[in-house]
């Protein structure tokens, strides 16, 4: 069976979650985003075929009222650059509050060592967590869709 990986671009990091057609989505790993889309496209095409991934899903990030600003322009020039690198089909999906859930079902980012604030290399660690709980929501979002649409096509099989 084919696997998906599901993408979370930030403008730092990129998240990555893998899943089977039929199963669920599992945070991958994060990658740190290069300036150019051509060193990314390499490190997906990568993970891509360590994980037999056939298809990416990238979150789309619309705005709150479902229309598009200039994160998913950003988003959808980055996808034209890195589509024609990688060996699998690309496609999008609404990952509107996908980073807010993410927050929230990691918790908050733990303390400093005495208490205080937290250090840089905590924050960031924290921050990759976020990316790739975020790159999963999307996913299984995307595999909930499409468990959906067949289960309204077998409901809707004559008998």
């Amino acid at each position: 069976m084919s696997r998906l990986l599901g993408v979370d671009l930030g403008e730092r990091r990129i998240g990555i979650a893998v899943a089977d057609l039929a199963g669920i989505a599992m945070p991958l790993t994060t990658l740190r985003r290069d300036q150019d889309p051509a060193v990314d496209a390499a490190a997906i095409a990568r993970l891509a075929a360590e994980q037999g991934a056939t298809e990416i899903i990238v979150g789309l990030p619309f705005d709150i009222s479902g229309g598009e600003g200039a994160q998913a322009a950003i988003t959808r020039a980055w996808v034209e650059a890195v589509r024609p690198l990688l060996d699998a089909k690309v496609g999008y999906r609404d990952e509107r509050l996908t980073s807010h859930l993410a927050e929230q079902r990691l918790g908050p980012m733990k303390r400093g060592r005495s208490g205080g604030p937290p250090s840089r290399t905590r924050r960031d660690a924290h921050r990759a967590r976020v990316d790739r709980e975020a790159a999963s929501i999307i996913l299984q979002d995307e595999l909930d869709a499409r468990a959906a649409r067949t289960a309204l096509v077998d409901t809707e099989a004559p008998e």
